[in-house]
């Protein structure tokens, strides 16, 4: 059984790693429930491609449904974590991809049929050795290029 972290208990860099086998493991699946697993039920997720954010299990649920819905071969390849010296928090450098074939709702959009690809960053907060904080940050407006949804940033008009 892996070890455990609590709030104040910095995390070995042998945890980190075997952790994010775990989480992208998780992500690529396209199966919710074997992301929260890793998250405390009280997590709380930010996220550059929703609204606001998200608190417990149902919100995030929600979220993860709706991005396996809209992009059901999302996949990852993560980078080397950083990992901070004076408490239990990581970042995951990574690389994501996935075709839109499913609705983008919110907003109400239909599928554009699009292949994307980012660059992006996970950054998590562990409690008891779960998620209890997660941001989630890429360049979203590319993500929308890609998509369609907005014209280049050379393009006129």
């Amino acid at each position: 059984m892996a070890e455990t972290t609590t709030a104040t208990q910095n995390v070995t860099s042998e945890w980190v790693e075997q952790f994010q086998e775990r989480y992208f493991a998780a992500w690529n699946s396209g199966q919710p429930e074997r992301l929260l697993e890793l998250m405390t039920e009280d997590i709380t997720y930010d996220d550059v491609s929703w609204p606001q954010t998200m608190r417990g299990h149902a919100e995030v649920r929600e979220f993860l449904e709706f991005v396996f819905g809209a992009f059901p071969d999302l996949r990852f390849k993560h980078e080397r974590p950083l990992i901070a010296a004076d408490g239990p928090r990581a970042a995951f450098p990574c690389h994501g991809w996935g075709t839109n074939t499913g609705p983008i709702d919110p907003p109400g959009a239909p599928a554009t049929g699009e292949a994307v690809e980012w660059e992006g960053v996970d950054i998590l907060e562990w409690r008891d050795g779960k998620i209890a904080r997660l941001r989630i940050v890429y360049d979203r407006t590319d993500t929308l290029r890609q998509l369609g949804f907005l014209r280049d940033a050379d393009s006129v008009g």
